[in-house]
């Protein structure tokens, strides 16, 4: 898939490019899984953000939390693609340049709780048991950093 990689902090997003990321969030969390919540949490402002475009659309983002803002664990979170690339592999990128991006660290994510094999693909493993969020099952997954010493 021909797309456009980008990442970087909130204060370094444009207003075109905080638009567009805001979009996709509220067209995936709010109108298709019918999620009534406030997307903007407060954690966007610490975070990094990392999101593809093709075309000049946003069609896949993640942010990265530094540990202690949502969790003890740097946490990735807010993983999205767009209908129109589902199943063309560009989840599995995104979570392979969200995995680097956040470095070689403990992580914790909350998943969906059928998206569980995928996340297993990545090393995470279940750290809870499933819990209800916004009439979605989901369950809370950890990865441990991969290199010793860390």
């Amino acid at each position: 898939m021909d797309c456009v990689w980008k990442e970087c902090a909130f204060d370094e997003l444009s207003v075109a490019e905080l638009y567009a990321i805001l979009t996709l969030r509220a067209r995936v969390f709010v109108v298709e899984q019918k999620c009534l919540y406030l997307d903007t949490d407060g954690l966007d402002p610490g975070a990094r953000h990392l999101w593809a475009e093709r075309g000049g659309e946003v069609v896949a983002y993640v942010r990265i939390l530094p540990a202690g803002s949502k969790y003890a664990e740097v946490a990735i979170s807010r993983v999205i693609t767009a209908a129109e690339v589902r199943r063309t592999g560009i989840g599995r990128e995104l979570m392979k340049r969200g995995l680097a991006a956040a470095g070689d660290v403990p992580i914790r994510i909350g998943a969906q709780l059928y998206l569980e094999a995928f996340y297993e693909s990545f090393g995470f493993r279940r750290a809870s048991e499933p819990y209800d969020e916004d009439g979605i099952p989901h369950i809370e997954m950890t990865r441990a950093a991969t290199s010793s010493g860390t």
